[in-house]
């Protein structure tokens, strides 16, 4: 049995058709030189949409097949019967970008529809269809359709159609004797007014496959059996029935449709690719089955973006960093404070032992000011961020600031403390009796503070070190317009119980100052 326009593929199956044979390729023929596609443009993530009918399914299922073990993920299989809009949102909902479809021309108008409800189109989508559909097929369904015309065909611009070549584009002449050109013409000819087939060429190479198959068949038995004539053939003859078989198998030859080669019965041949370009359908490539080779023409594919559309949302994380001008002005206000506390302390050393300073406490004044330039230091250390200096050092410098702050205020408002309490003991003396409280004794109340400090330090540093965590934000599009999305970042110090000991260092922090 030979065909030349049955595609179904459940007629590939040897076990219940052993005698079967096509010229045509069928229906999944198509997914080998969809895979070809897909690793031209590095596509490693699709979706299907498949309509709930056999024929559709058995090519998807199939395809399913052809993608196993080829680094490419199927992550959503989505099909429908009548209302394909559901699956089209679980489509964006997984955000597929490459879709491989398989319905007709009366659900393509719908799907079509729904992609455009759902912003499915465009740069940052491809949708990968049946190249079979007739020829403005889309304006015998559009009345049937809740889609305004221009609304469908922007979400149709830059399709890609993938269907069998009807004849080759080659210009070799073909076993008989014509190029595939010449014979078109004849056939047009010939036709004249009647309806023209897609199938004609595959009709017509048939005819050349069973012709080259009698002629095999003879000669085998001119060649082993003197006896036995084609003509003797009936149908309960099985040894004959084996040489027709094995002569169709040795087919091989350059017809209309191309080189005509069967591999279990199946037809090698060359699958076009189309893609719809302003209202049109415009042939961009070709894959020829025998050799498994993809060809796309030379600047005939036109997607919507600058490059092909990504097969998922790439991602790119953005650190939000301090900025560089604020930081700037911040560090020189630091730097002319830390100098001016510097000038201060140095007067305060020279001048120590004249009268005014002497009575001052010189030595809980320079611990205020040395105090009060650790808490200066601190705000470099603060506005160091990822734009400065790595992972691991931000992760350091969480506890070297959190220290340094920590100590350097309580060194200034423990000393400032210290002097006030020492007139307050003084001054509540009320039998005026002379009280002298040395500056050893002040400084032994800022250790203890600076004490209590390091314990509350350490602990926190065995417990709870900090850490450095990233807080993530909503992502943006890209400023620049490209095809990826910006996630904002940020980087924190924090660790487990952040709460509690910023309690209790706040708390501690703030009986000081009160």
């Amino acid at each position: 049995q030979l065909s030349f326009a049955a595609t179904t593929p459940e007629l590939a199956d040897k076990k219940k058709y052993p005698y079967f044979f096509r010229t045509v390729p069928s229906d999944n023929a198509v997914n080998p030189a969809i895979l070809k596609l897909l690793k031209y443009y590095q596509w490693k993530r699709v979706g299907t949409l498949t309509q709930d009918v056999q024929r559709f399914s058995e090519v998807r299922n199939d395809l399913t097949g052809v993608l196993y073990g080829e680094d490419i993920e199927i992550s959503d299989t989505e099909s429908f019967s009548n209302d394909p809009c559901t699956s089209v949102k679980k489509l964006k909902g997984n955000d597929v970008r490459i879709i491989l479809g398989q319905f007709d021309e009366e659900m393509a108008v719908k799907v079509f529809c729904c992609a455009y409800d759902e912003e499915m189109y465009g740069s940052k989508y491809q949708w990968i269809i049946p190249g079979w559909y007739e020829n403005l097929w889309w304006e015998s369904w559009i009345n049937s359709s809740q889609c305004l015309s221009k609304n469908l065909l922007a979400a149709m611009e830059g399709y890609i159609g993938v269907d069998f070549e009807p004849l080759s584009s080659k210009k070799s002449k073909t076993i008989s004797g014509r190029t595939p050109q010449q014979y078109e013409e004849e056939y047009n000819a010939k036709r004249g007014e009647g309806q023209s087939s897609k199938f004609h060429g595959y009709a017509y190479d048939g005819i050349w496959v069973i012709a080259k198959t009698l002629q095999r068949a003879m000669k085998y038995l001119n060649a082993t059996n003197k006896h036995q004539k084609i003509e003797d053939f009936n149908y309960t003859n099985h040894k004959l029935g084996k040489i027709f078989l094995d002569a169709m198998n040795e087919t091989n030859f350059f017809g209309v449709t191309g080189q005509v080669v069967f591999r279990n019965g199946e037809r090698m041949g060359t699958i076009k690719f189309t893609q719809f370009q302003e209202r049109k359908e415009v042939k961009v490539g070709e894959y020829n089955a025998v050799a498994d080779t993809l060809e796309i023409f030379n600047n005939s594919i036109r997607f919507q973006g600058l490059e092909p559309p990504k097969d998922k949302t790439i991602i790119q994380e953005e650190l939000r960093k301090i900025s560089l001008p604020l930081y700037s002005i911040l560090s020189a206000l630091t730097i002319l404070g830390m100098i001016m506390a510097s000038a201060f302390l140095f007067f305060n050393i020279k001048n120590r032992n004249q009268k005014l300073i002497k009575m001052s406490s010189p030595y809980m004044n320079n611990l205020i000011i040395l105090g009060g330039m650790l808490s200066y230091a601190s705000i470099f250390l603060f506005g160091l961020d990822g734009s400065f200096v790595s992972e691991k050092t931000f992760e350091t410098l969480c506890t070297v600031r959190t220290w340094i702050l920590t100590v350097g205020y309580t060194t200034a408002f423990g000393a400032m403390f210290a002097k006030t309490w020492r007139v307050h003991a003084i001054f509540k003396n009320v039998k005026m009796k002379k009280k002298i409280i040395k500056d050893q004794k002040l400084l032994v109340i800022v250790g203890g503070m600076l004490l209590i400090d390091l314990c509350i330090l350490i602990c926190w540093q065995v417990v709870d070190p900090l850490r450095r965590t990233v807080e993530k934000y909503n992502m943006e599009p890209d400023p620049a317009g490209r095809d990826i999305s910006i996630r904002p970042i940020l980087e924190h110090c924090e660790n487990t119980h952040m709460t509690i000991w910023l309690g209790i260092v706040y708390a501690y922090k703030g009986l000081l100052m009160v």
